[in-house]
């Protein structure tokens, strides 16, 4: 599922993949594939990233 709020809100608060990889505990490559689409973003990531930007996770989602 492609989340194309990830690479937005990334980018709307100024850090690298690499900042909110680390955030998450991955690998930056491995973030990167969950912005591209590549690979589903697991729950787990998602409810912290929601945290970290201080949205719901419905809009992370592209729900709302």
């Amino acid at each position: 599922m492609y989340l194309p709020r990830l690479r937005e809100l990334r980018e709307d608060f100024d850090l690298t993949q690499r900042q909110v990889a680390e955030v998450l505990g991955i690998d930056q490559r491995v973030y990167s594939t969950y912005e591209t689409g590549k690979r589903e973003l697991p729950l787990r990531h998602l409810a912290v990233l929601a945290d970290y930007y201080h949205v719901t996770t419905d809009y992370l989602l592209g729900r709302e």
